[in-house]
């Protein structure tokens, strides 16, 4: 792909990705500020922020004005709250174009942000809160960071906590929209079919306002801590249980890993892929097809810009926890083997690697998907790594790149167990970690 990027002169980053071959164009605006951003006493601001810049703007003062804009050509029109960054788009047919920066623009420089708006707003979060408690399959995983991340703001559950969101005021949107939402801190990414003369353009016009301000990423690391250990604090395996009545045992096991763009991601991903990346890996086929334990288990990459994680899911029956957890582990310690070659087989490898760039490829076929990867890349990484470069490193990894991250993520004391279900004991699945 050709990605062109030009520095507006107010330091936003603008990133061209012509896909000459659609109808349609993706315009992203990615900015470095998430969960992770926030004060402690504000837990949840950044994404209730998302939520608020629908509610009104400079140029489309209500609800119904901005959403009977974007209806007005068929736009999909949406946005997303990460623990780094917040993302806003519009994908609309190509002569819908600037519709999509006018939008886009009022949203990360004009909300209005009217106090009766935000007082209505909190039911909506408080009620979406209450619908990501009642879904183990998604509070597993939150309960994992905090597990994690314990004592930071990395650790905090995007959608914050109800006490907290009850008491947020537009002097708190204010504060995080200045700090954190100026031209350097953001990335405009446009994928699809445009003339590039014409996004310049645009891109000035709507995006040319405001000035650079560098201290956001100061300001972060003195509010989240960087440089994260390896290893859990406690220098053993660690169990966080969320007890909660729930018709199966939802588990994520893990293990600390690497930070983003750390070179050996390449290696990860087909670790990862082996071990329960689709529905002939070794994990779906050891703990759901042969044992019959789970109806889903994978695993999956975590990556923040100062650490990361590898981590198993599933979903298993209460009176089989115990054999579901131990399987698991003993599918992770076959990687990890210390004396002897892995026990992989070229094959195996091959279908993992193909596995890996197939679900990257065609993810990249959507024009939004493309804005996306490689805006996040600009914004978190400082750089682009094109398409061509991730399969040839893919390509490149070998047996002993697999065997030598596994023997350095799968040890005792990188171990973590977060499980959503009826237990009050953590000594109990304690001791499978420490066997």
């Amino acid at each position: 792909m050709d990605i062109q990027k030009t520095t507006l002169s107010n330091g936003l980053r603008l990133l061209a990705i012509p896909m000459p071959s659609v109808k349609s164009v993706a315009v992203d605006v990615i900015v470095k500020a998430g969960s992770r951003n926030e004060w402690p006493e504000v837990h949840g601001l950044a994404h209730f922020f998302e939520h608020m810049v629908f509610k009104g703007t400079n140029r489309h003062p209500t609800a119904a004005a901005i959403a009977s804009a974007a209806d007005s050509v068929g736009a999909e029109m949406n946005a997303g709250t990460d623990k780094e960054r917040t993302s806003y788009y519009l994908k609309v047919m190509d002569n819908h174009i600037a519709l999509a920066f006018d939008i886009l623009s009022d949203f990360v420089q004009s909300p209005l942000l009217e106090p009766e708006e935000i007082e209505k707003e909190k039911g909506v979060i408080l009620s979406e809160i209450a619908m990501y408690e009642d879904l183990p399959t998604r509070k597993a995983p939150s309960v994992f960071e905090e597990l994690l991340y314990q004592g930071l703001s990395l650790g905090w559950d995007i959608s914050g906590k109800k006490e907290d969101v009850a008491k947020v005021g537009r002097e708190d949107f204010v504060r995080f929209l200045e700090e954190f939402y100026n031209p350097s801190n953001m990335v405009l990414t446009i994928a699809g079919k445009f003339d590039r003369e014409e996004v310049l353009d645009l891109a000035e016009h709507w995006f040319g306002l405001g000035v650079p301000n560098f201290s956001c990423s100061a300001k972060l690391e003195e509010r989240s801590g960087a440089n994260l250990p390896n290893s859990n604090p406690s220098g053993h395996p660690e169990v966080k249980l969320h007890t909660k009545k729930t018709e199966q045992s939802h588990i994520v096991l893990g293990v600390r890993g690497n930070p983003l763009a750390h070179p050996d991601r390449f290696a990860e991903a087909i670790l990862s892929s082996i071990l329960g990346g689709g529905m002939s890996s070794r994990l779906f086929t050891e703990v759901r097809e042969k044992r019959g334990l789970a109806y889903y288990i994978r695993t999956e990459l975590g990556y923040y810009t100062d650490n990361g994680y590898l981590a198993v899911r599933a979903g298993v029956a209460h009176s089989k926890i115990e054999e579901a957890i131990a399987v698991i582990l003993e599918e992770l310690s076959k990687m990890a083997h210390t004396t002897g070659k892995l026990d992989v087989s070229e094959e195996e490898i091959r279908k993992a690697k193909e596995y890996t760039k197939g679900r990257l490829v065609l993810g990249l076929e959507d024009t939004e998907n493309v804005a996306d990867f490689f805006g996040e890349q600009e914004l978190l990484e400082g750089k682009i790594t094109p398409l061509s470069e991730i399969l040839e490193k893919i390509d490149g990894v070998t047996i002993e790149d697999i065997q030598r991250v596994a023997q350095e993520f799968i040890t005792p004391e990188r171990l973590s167990l977060a499980i959503v279900g009826p237990y009050e004991d953590s000594e109990r699945f304690l001791k499978l970690l420490e066997h």
